[in-house]
């Protein structure tokens, strides 16, 4: 299993720096806000104002830096949205199946 590590919403580009980003730091490789929502543990696009923590304040731009003092930066093994997906694809494929495409 690949090590989990913290990334860039953006880019991919892996903070190494110990702690959790402040308010205005932004990626070294494509100047993206680190401390966002799209970084956060907490984040998820499938429940209201797609945050798990409830004791957050909403934010409305999920991609833009905010104040929110429950900000976790998340662990992941960081995949490129470049990269084609397994999941998808095979979803695709299946769709296919069932219209004779």
């Amino acid at each position: 299993m690949s090590k989990l590590t913290r990334h860039c919403h953006k880019c991919g580009w892996e903070w190494t720096i110990a702690g959790q980003p402040g308010r205005s730091e932004t990626c070294h490789q494509c100047g993206s806000d680190m401390r966002v929502c799209l970084n956060c543990a907490a984040y998820d696009a499938r429940v209201a104002q797609q945050c798990r923590d409830r004791r957050a304040d909403p934010v409305q731009e999920k991609h833009a830096g905010n104040f929110c003092e429950y900000f976790d930066f998340l662990k992941r093994v960081f995949v490129s949205k470049d990269q084609p997906n397994s999941r998808e694809t095979a979803a695709r494929d299946q769709l296919k199946k069932l219209f004779g495409d």
